[in-house]
């Protein structure tokens, strides 16, 4: 083939028709997936998150059906002066742009209050420690009551009122009471006495350190005095204390006069 020939045939309508078909294929391909992609991304479309924050669940759902939104629930809570079933938390936060369709996802407060469960701290621990450990777990107290028994020990708890054990499951808002001892003890609480019990060996270690009782002589009675010299003594005794302490007496004095002469 001549190279005449060869570009001659670049001169063919034909071949130029069928570049231009080609090209403007590819171009209504390209605008036709940007243009469906944009349809099915919602490109350039943007809704701001309403502010559902304590809102009932069902208006919260009204309102985001409104924005072609969409409203699921994720967890639950509980705060005691909200209503229950109302919003707790959202994600994405109030003002955040999305686009229609997306999901917005909420906590929401629990129509009943949580339970939990009681520890075990009846009669196995202090009145500190167990006030410390409810305190700790959110429970709501009341002032302790004390009961006769060992004092500060925790001898049972009260739920409203009611008895409640380890193990119970209790409200988180229910107002718990401790008792614990005053450090008294009750009248109507039985003592037993035991007697000690004395062993053979008790005995021979007692007889070892006292010696045999054998070994003891008899210490004969003691003879009584005569009751006339008993009486003679008492006399003089009693004689002794009635009798006057007597005083030394002291020598008279006696002065001298002057003699006077007559002249």
């Amino acid at each position: 083939m001549r190279i005449s020939e060869f570009f001659g045939k670049f001169k063919s309508c034909m071949l130029w028709g069928n570049l231009v078909a080609m090209i403007v294929t590819i171009l209504l391909l390209a605008v036709g997936v940007k243009i469906g992609l944009d349809r099915y991304t919602h490109h350039g479309e943007s809704i701001a998150i309403p502010k559902l924050l304590h809102k009932d669940i069902a208006e919260a759902e009204d309102v985001a059906n409104r924005l072609q939104l969409k409203i699921e629930t994720v967890d639950t809570g509980y705060v005691k002066h909200l209503p229950p079933g109302c919003v707790l938390e959202q994600s994405p936060a109030p003002g955040e742009r999305v686009k229609s369709g997306h999901a917005i996802y909420v906590t929401i407060n629990a129509t009943q209050s949580p339970t939990i469960k009681l520890p075990d701290i009846i009669d196995n621990s202090s009145l500190r420690e167990a006030m410390a450990k409810l305190t700790a777990m959110g429970f709501n107290l009341t002032p302790p009551q004390f009961v006769a028994g060992e004092k500060d020990w925790v001898y049972g708890v009260l739920m409203n009122g009611k008895q409640v054990v380890y193990g119970d499951r209790v409200p988180i808002d229910a107002k718990l009471t401790v008792q614990a001892g005053n450090g008294m003890r009750d009248l109507n609480d039985d003592v037993n006495y035991i007697d000690p019990e004395y062993t053979s060996e008790d005995d021979n270690s007692a007889s070892g350190e006292f010696g045999d009782f054998d070994d003891f002589e008899e210490v004969g009675e003691v003879p009584a005095e005569p009751a006339g010299e008993v009486n003679k003594e008492k006399k003089q005794a009693a004689k002794s204390h009635s009798d006057p302490v007597s005083k030394p007496h002291s020598p008279k004095k006696t002065t001298r006069k002057p003699e006077t002469t007559n002249e």
